[in-house]
C-alpha cells in the first residue's frame, strides 16, 4: 500500500514563512530607505518629536491586529482550500464559543480604548494655538500663502520675506497664517504641524527647533498650476545670527508697502527668495481684511434682500 502524502504547507510551516516574509519585506524597506531623508521620521522639533512618537505607536499597535490577521488568511485559505476534506474538519460546536467571542471582540475593544486615550490626550497636547512653554520669548512671524509662493512677515522686526522665513533655535515660534489666494496648507516636516491657509482667516501654530539646520518647508494643498514648486526655505539659527540677520535685512533698500505688495501677489512661479523692509506693519490686517470686507458686503446684502422681500408681503 502506498503511504498518504503529507501536505507540505503545515500550519506551522504556514506561520514560519509569513514570519520569514515580514522579515525580508522589513529587511528590504529598511535598506531601500536607508540613508533617505524622510522628514517626519527625522524630526527636528519638539512638535514633531511627538509627532513622530505617535506615528510609531500607532504603526505598532495596528499590527498587533494586521499582522495576525494576514497570517491566519494565508493559513485559513491553504488549510481549507478545495479538496482538502481531511484537514477541513467541521466543528460546529465552535459556533458561540464564549472564548473565542472574547478573543475577537474583546482585543479590537482593547485596542480602540487605547487609541481613544491617546488621540484625545495627543490632540490636547498638539493643539497648533496652544503656546510652547520656554523661558524665552517667543517670535511672532505672520504668513501669507501667495500664488504660488509665500510671505513672511515680522512685525515686531520690521522685516518681510518672500519663500524664506527664519528663526532662532530652542525658541518658540508663533505663526499667524491666511492666505491671498486658493488655499494653501503650510507645513514644515521636519519641524511639525500642517495647517491650512485660507482667505480672510487666521489659523495659528506654534512650533520650535531644537537644533539650527535649514528644513524644506511646502504647500500640501493642490491649489493651481504652480503647486508643485511652491516651496520655501525654512532656516534655524542661533539667536546671535537671528539678531544680525534681522537687522541686515531692516537695512534693505526694497519697501513693502501695499502697492508693492499688489505687484507681488500676482501669480508666479519660481519665486526668489526677496527682503523687504517692512513698511506698512499692519500689512497682514490689510490682506486679511479684503475678505473681511467682503463677506460683511455680501452679509449686508443678503440682509437688505431679505428685508426688502419681507417687505413686500
Amino acid at each position: 500500500m502506498k503511504k498518504s502524502r503529507q501536505p507540505f504547507f503545515t500550519p506551522w510551516r504556514i506561520a514560519i514563512l509569513a514570519c520569514l516574509v515580514l522579515i525580508i519585506a522589513g529587511l528590504g524597506t529598511f535598506l531601500l530607505l536607508d540613508g533617505k531623508n524622510i522628514a517626519v521620521l527625522n524630526p527636528r522639533g519638539i512638535v514633531a518629536d511627538k509627532e513622530k512618537d505617535l506615528i510609531i505607536f500607532t504603526v505598532l499597535l495596528g499590527s498587533v491586529v494586521v499582522v495576525p490577521v494576514f497570517i491566519m488568511l494565508f493559513a485559513f485559505a491553504w488549510k481549507y482550500r478545495e479538496g482538502n476534506t481531511k484537514a477541513a474538519k467541521y466543528t460546529p460546536e465552535a459556533d458561540g464559543n464564549r472564548v473565542i467571542e472574547v478573543i475577537w471582540w474583546g482585543i479590537p475593544l482593547i485596542i480602540i480604548g487605547v487609541l481613544s486615550v491617546v488621540t484625545w490626550t495627543s490632540t490636547h497636547d498638539l493643539d497648533p494655538y496652544k503656546a510652547l512653554e520656554s523661558d524665552k520669548e517667543a517670535v511672532s512671524i505672520q504668513v501669507v500663502a501667495l500664488q504660488w509662493k509665500w510671505l513672511f512677515m515680522y512685525p515686531e522686526q520690521g522685516i518681510a520675506t518672500v519663500n524664506e522665513v527664519r528663526f532662532p533655535e530652542d525658541t518658540p515660534v508663533n505663526f499667524t497664517i491666511t492666505a491671498d489666494a486658493p488655499m494653501s496648507a503650510f507645513w514644515i516636516p521636519n519641524l511639525g504641524t500642517q495647517t491650512y491657509a485660507m482667505n480672510g482667516m487666521s489659523s495659528q501654530l506654534s512650533l520650535q527647533a531644537h537644533e539650527t539646520g535649514e528644513y524644506r518647508g511646502s504647500n500640501t494643498n493642490i491649489n493651481g498650476e504652480g503647486y508643485s514648486e511652491m516651496d520655501f526655505k525654512a532656516i534655524s539659527t542661533t539667536r546671535q545670527e537671528f539678531d544680525l540677520w534681522t537687522k541686515a535685512v531692516a537695512g534693505s533698500d526694497k519697501h513693502l508697502d501695499w502697492t508693492t505688495y499688489e505687484q507681488l501677489a500676482r501669480p508666479s512661479k519660481d519665486q526668489p527668495v526677496v527682503y523687504y523692509m517692512l513698511h506698512q506693519p499692519k500689512l497682514y490686517d490689510m490682506i486679511r481684511g479684503k475678505y473681511m470686507d467682503m463677506n460683511s458686503a455680501s452679509s449686508s446684502k443678503d440682509s437688505s434682500g431679505t428685508m426688502n422681500h419681507e417687505g413686500m408681503h
